[in-house]
């Protein structure tokens, strides 16, 4: 559902300019191969579902805390990036192509196993490794970058027999809407709001998923 609603996302911030495409290029190039291996270590398990499902719900949790943790400090990490940030910061470094990668798998390995993580988290980390990149491209790129990464992983979750197509109908009535409002509004409602209201809602989710 991910990669049909993030694609809307995509058609209005490259519109905008809001993308960069080497980057995306760097996370996918870690992503991609990292769902594919976490897909492939699921699907070799051998034990109840019942266990597997706990291990997925807890995984969802503390990624979800992480996350909510990760948006409230947001603004302090990036200010202390900015003015930690050299001359490198300004142009393409193999250290910092490597390190992108190494996002795309943690990323990779999170959605695979929890659904989550592509968006808020994964704009977090690049916040941090990109800070004199202006929010909305790094939105927008880390938009961009989900479509392969969650259609990977959905299309073999789906493989499993993990799809209510039922559902996914739902879904993506309500998100493919919701997603393109979203991208136009990009910049137009305060961030601090949004950050908060996000945060809180996703402490909450996962304290309850871990506790």
């Amino acid at each position: 559902m991910l990669a049909f609603t993030k694609a809307g996302g995509i058609f209005v911030h490259n519109k905008k300019g809001n993308i960069n495409w080497k980057i995306t290029g760097w996370l996918t190039l870690g992503s991609v191969p990292a769902t594919l291996i976490t897909l492939w270590v699921l699907n070799s398990i051998k034990t109840d579902i019942e266990t597997i499902n706990n291990v997925i719900k807890h995984s969802l949790g503390w990624a979800l805390l992480f996350t909510s943790v990760a948006i409230i400090f947001k603004k302090k990490l990036l200010v202390f990036s900015q003015r930690h940030a050299g001359d490198k910061f300004h142009n393409e470094s193999t250290t910092q192509n490597m390190l992108t990668i190494g996002i795309g798998v943690l990323l990779g390995a999170t959605v695979t196993l929890t659904s989550i993580g592509a968006g808020a988290l994964g704009t977090v980390t690049l916040f941090f490794l990109y800070p004199l990149l202006p929010t909305p491209r790094l939105v927008g790129t880390e938009i961009a970058h989900a479509v392969p990464l969650t259609l990977v992983a959905g299309l073999g979750h789906a493989s499993m027999g993990n799809l209510d197509l039922g559902l996914l109908g739902q879904l993506l009535m309500g998100s493919l809407p919701g997603i393109y409002m979203g991208s136009m509004l990009s910049g137009k409602v305060p961030d601090q709001f949004l950050r908060n209201a996000i945060a809180v809602m996703l402490f909450m989710a996962g304290y309850k998923l871990i506790f």
